[in-house]
This record gives structure tokens, C-alpha cells and sequence, in this order.
């Protein structure tokens, strides 16, 4: 029982944290989805349509919210645990008496709240410019959730990784960004030189984004089991890679 408050102590804690500063961490993504939004569509719209019947802006959306999500989640546990070294009140947290595997679901809950948040918002605001079928709220959980639950995770092993800020920005700059920008957030990857195609089929990212649009949409390039099963994989993947981290100590307890 005292585990379970002490985990949702944390999580709580975790929370708020991100709810004292709504405008950099909810407000400002949603504003940026918008912006790319208004932008792309603007340029694309009557010159691309990637799927039958579905205009570029319908298209864009989904992939839109996914990647904030994901992005979102990633800044949430990474930001915080980076703040907590430099800090040096790490220290509270590793002496309080909440599991390895609490820390782990305390963090990584909150970074999927934060990026449920965020996706909400650009749902909200996307009403004023398309109109979304939401063929399948079921998938769109599905991915929004687990695909956020995977960053949330990275972000905890890139925090503990990182030494100094930069580090951690140089670890989202080169491997979170471009993941996600390459992800079929803007096209389809049918629409790609076959060899480019072959090797968005390693990006998880991809997954992640084309099993939301098909919750969104109805449509998507692979189908949404495939997609499921590769995120899920991923997520056991660095779920476990982040556990055998934290119980090391590795770079929290020198």
C-alpha cells in the first residue's frame, strides 16, 4: 500500500511539475502543430493528396498529433530527470523507498499524461480547419498511449545518459527529431523511391505514426496490427533496457 502511494506520490509530483509552466509545455506544441499545420496545408493542398478521397490536411492531422505526442512525452521525463541531476535533488528521490519499477511507471505516466494532454489540444484546435472521421478512438488510444509510453521510457535512459543540457539536446536533436520528422508525418512512404521506403520500415517512429493516422483516418500504409506489433515490441524493448539502467544506478548514484 505504501508503495503505491509513494508511486503516485511521485507521479503526482511529476504532474505538476509540467502543470506550473502550461505555456512551454502544452500551450507553445499545440500553437507549433498549428503553425505547421496552417503552413503545409496551405502549400499542399491542391497539389498532393495522398489517399483517395482525403484531402492533405486530413492527411497531415494525424501525423501532426502523433508526432507532438511522442515529442512531448520524450521532454517530460527526460527535462525532468536531467533538472534533478544538475540539481542535485536526485538524491531525495533514489532515497526515498519507491521500487526501481515504481520510478519507472511513475515517470513514464506522467510523460504519457503530458503527451495525451498536448494531443488533445491539437485535436481541439484542428476542428476550426478539417474535419476528422476518428474512425477508431480504440486504435487511436492504443497508439497514443503506448507510442508515448516508448518516449517516455527513452527519455528516462536519455536523462540518465546526459551529464550536461546539451547533451540531452544533443541526443533529442539527432536521434528524436529526425526519427519523427522521417516518419511519414508529411507524406506517405509510398510516395518514396523504393530504397527510402525500405528503410522508413526500421523506423519505429513510422509505426507509431501510421497506426494513429489509421485510428484517425481509416487508412493507412501497413496494417495497424503490423504497426502495433512492432511499437509493442519497441516499447517491451526499451522498457527493459530502461529498468536494467535504473536498477545498475548506472550515472545516478556516482
Amino acid at each position: 500500500m505504501n508503495h503505491w502511494r509513494g508511486v503516485y506520490t511521485l507521479f503526482s509530483k511529476e504532474v505538476l511539475r509540467f502543470m506550473k509552466v502550461t505555456v512551454q509545455t502544452i500551450l507553445t506544441p499545440v500553437i507549433t502543430a498549428l503553425l505547421y499545420l496552417l503552413i503545409f496545408s496551405h502549400v499542399m493542398e491542391e497539389r498532393v493528396q495522398v489517399y483517395p478521397g482525403i484531402s492533405y490536411g486530413e492527411f497531415l492531422v494525424p501525423g501532426l498529433i502523433m508526432m507532438s505526442v511522442i515529442q512531448n512525452a520524450f521532454a517530460n521525463s527526460s527535462s525532468s530527470l536531467i533538472q534533478s541531476k544538475m540539481t542535485r535533488n536526485l538524491i531525495f528521490l533514489l532515497l526515498s523507498p519507491i521500487s526501481v519499477s515504481g520510478f519507472y511507471l511513475a515517470f513514464v505516466a506522467a510523460a504519457v499524461m503530458r503527451g495525451l494532454l498536448v494531443g488533445a489540444g491539437i485535436c481541439l484546435v484542428s476542428v476550426f480547419f478539417v474535419s476528422l472521421p476518428y474512425y477508431s478512438i480504440l486504435w487511436l488510444l492504443v497508439f497514443s498511449i503506448i507510442g508515448s509510453a516508448v518516449l517516455g521510457a527513452l527519455g528516462i535512459i536519455a536523462g540518465i545518459w546526459a551529464e550536461k543540457f546539451d547533451q540531452l539536446a544533443a541526443f533529442q536533436n539527432f536521434v528524436i527529431l529526425p526519427l519523427s520528422f522521417l516518419s511519414g508525418v508529411f507524406y506517405s512512404i509510398h510516395s518514396l523511391p523504393e530504397i527510402w521506403a525500405d528503410i522508413s520500415r526500421f523506423n519505429p517512429f513510422f509505426y507509431m505514426i501510421d497506426g494513429f493516422r489509421y485510428g484517425v483516418l481509416g487508412v493507412s500504409d501497413i496494417s495497424p496490427w503490423l504497426s502495433f506489433s512492432v511499437v509493442f515490441g519497441f516499447f517491451i524493448l526499451i522498457s527493459v533496457a530502461c529498468l536494467i539502467m535504473l536498477r545498475s544506478g548506472y550515472k545516478l548514484r556516482d
